[in-house]
């Protein structure tokens, strides 16, 4: 590959998962470069506005991790959000040309499959018999669960094993021996 240069990068055009989606619902690509703020207000302020009831956020490759992080602050700010969340592979064509034409090399073709995600957020209820549906407020329920505290007298105390008992017996070193300090 050292002959070669990347000359352009071509993103297959890919069906989105959904069905049946309404024609006002609001649609956020969200790319490597895209900034969370700006993708946030934009879309918090159209879910807020009564008539838009759904929102669909998509990335890929890179930008997975910030389209879970957008989802996430959404359901933050508006509760009672229902979400159905797809998993899918999105193809890539990259096109690599020779550095130097006249050597004889041909132009190379490389396909890509790159992992996507496609997340729908609804105010309204979804088919909760559809694979990825998390229903409003079970993240929290998760949470509070997982969390509770243990009841009393169950607790268990940390030995310490002979540690923080303040200074004294503590060794420290000095000038490349070990010695014990003493309480004055």
């Amino acid at each position: 590959m050292e002959n070669y240069q990347k000359s352009k990068t071509v993103e297959k055009p890919a069906p989105l998962p959904f069905s049946n989606l309404p024609a006002d619902i609001i649609e956020m690509k969200v790319k490597d470069g895209s900034k969370i703020r700006n993708l946030m207000g934009y879309a918090i302020a159209k879910m807020e506005m009564e008539p838009v009831r759904q929102v669909l956020f998509s990335g890929a490759g890179k930008a997975i991790s910030k389209t879970i992080t957008c989802v996430e602050i959404m359901k933050r700010r508006l509760k009672s959000l229902h979400q159905i969340t797809k998993v899918f592979f999105r193809q890539t064509e990259e096109i690599w040309e020779p550095i130097v034409p006249e050597v004889g090399l041909d132009p190379l073709t490389v396909k890509r499959n790159v992992p996507a995600i496609c997340i729908l957020l609804s105010k309204d209820p979804l088919d909760t018999q559809e694979p990825g549906y998390q229903a409003p407020g079970s993240f929290d329920a998760f949470w509070a669960e997982t969390l509770k505290p243990e009841p009393q007298g169950q607790a268990k105390r940390k030995q310490g094993g002979g540690r923080g008992a303040g200074r004294a017996g503590k060794q420290f070193r000095s000038g490349g021996r070990e010695e014990a300090y003493k309480k004055p």
